[in-house]
């Protein structure tokens, strides 16, 4: 097994913990450090070890910690595919007994190899300015390595490692976070504004004009970087702007709709062969880095892109935001099942189907409804062609639905 630990006060203690405990069972441990996320999975993928397990609480608060499981050829392992079982034994104390012969531990760094596999993808056609927000978490550690051997000026926002979060939550996906990083692209006049989460496995982006990027369409922009290259399947969650699937079989790949949630897009990308795939969170997947998140990847394709546009990344978005969208929109419900199937009933003259929660479609607007897992939650995403019809289904949805929170 191969162990890594973010920069939470309290992640070196419970990876020193977690290697006593596996080696006790016999099992021997390569521990690698402090590291990001996409780090780890590379090193588990690169080294063909059985499983890694990375010690981070990724973008929650300061006291929080926990652990990211995979099995070989980095594999994730969800409640699904292993904690729900893991539990139930822990529960039950059916704990694995000493093994009669120990494991042991020793260490290994696999970051230079990372490294060197990240920055032989880029192919800037300009030197660009960049503002990075790292949040004081991981994407302070590893983007520098990355950045110092591309042709980039970069301007750094929060790169000193602390679990804390003394600054801002380290999450992309709230946009109240990116406030910083938006006023320094400006004053900056930057080609680019990056920010990463607290275990750099996600990135979320702003353009020249400090405007956020949502994460659908940033997609489409990488999307189209990666398939100049290589065509093939490109996965992407069914929150996603139908601009999406559009723009990736206009460069020639062909849009797999798949599931919320890394678990579900990860078996996605092995499932179809994907080469590349992106998420509504901000979690984006490569194939090179075995099928799993690098922000560093995520960020080479999009300078790739951004460096070749003569109006900004501003004008590239332009045409991709031809749809009016909510947002993720979330409704307290009980009944989130009979809520669903109200949904299902309004709208059964449209194409309805229950990938995740249940999703209607028609032609010049879609939704779809999907449970929250651990919260008495529904989460909304509604898109329509016009602001009439978004205006008009809308408030159909919101009737059934409730006042959101």
């Amino acid at each position: 097994m191969v162990i890594g630990h973010d920069m939470r006060p309290s992640a070196p203690e419970i990876a020193q913990a977690l290697a006593r405990g596996l080696t006790a069972t016999g099992v021997e441990v390569v521990r690698i450090g402090l590291c990001s996320t996409p780090v780890l999975s590379f090193a588990l993928g690169r080294g063909g070890f059985d499983g890694g397990i990375m010690v981070t609480a990724s973008h929650n608060p300061a006291e929080y910690i926990g652990m990211k499981l995979a099995r070989k050829g980095a594999v994730p392992i969800g409640r699904d595919s292993g904690i729900a079982a893991m539990e139930a034994r822990i529960r039950g104390g059916q704990l694995p007994a000493d093994a009669p012969k120990q494991g042991h531990v020793r260490e290994a760094s696999y970051t230079d190899a990372y490294v060197d596999m990240v920055v032989k993808h880029a192919n800037f056609g300009r030197r660009l300015k960049v503002v990075a927000d790292a949040g004081n978490g991981m994407g302070g550690w590893e983007f520098p390595l990355v950045a110092k051997r591309l042709d980039l000026e970069v301007v750094p926002l929060y790169f000193e490692l602390d679990g804390t979060f003394p600054n801002h939550e380290a999450n992309p996906l709230d946009h109240e976070t990116l406030a910083d990083l938006e006023k320094r692209v400006k004053k900056e006049k930057a080609d680019l504004g990056i920010a990463f989460d607290g275990d750099a496995d996600r990135a979320g982006f702003v353009d020249e004009k400090g405007g956020i990027i949502t994460n659908d369409l940033a997609t489409a922009l990488m999307a189209a970087d990666i398939l100049s290259r290589e065509k093939g399947p490109v996965v992407y969650d069914l929150r996603s702007s139908r601009a999406l699937p559009e723009e990736i079989a206009r460069h020639g790949g062909k849009p797999i709709r798949g599931r919320v949630g890394h678990s579900f897009m990860k078996n996605a990308m092995r499932e179809h062969g994907c080469v590349f795939g992106g998420e509504y969170s901000g979690h984006y997947y490569f194939r090179e880095n075995y099928n799993t998140e690098s922000s560093s990847l995520a960020v080479v394709a999009m300078c790739n892109i951004v460096s070749r546009a003569k109006a900004g990344v501003s004008g590239l978005l332009k045409p991709l935001r031809r749809y009016i969208q909510t947002g993720e929109v979330n409704f307290r419900v009980e009944d989130k099942d009979g809520k669903m199937k109200e949904i299902e009933a309004a709208f059964k003259d449209g194409e309805i189907d229950w990938l995740d929660g249940v999703t209607v479609q028609y032609e010049d607007w879609w939704c779809n409804v999907r449970p929250s897992n651990t919260e008495p939650l529904l989460r909304l995403n509604l898109e329509a062609n016009t602001k009439a019809v978004f205006e008009k289904q809308k408030k159909k949805v919101f009737a059934i639905l409730g006042t959101p929170v």
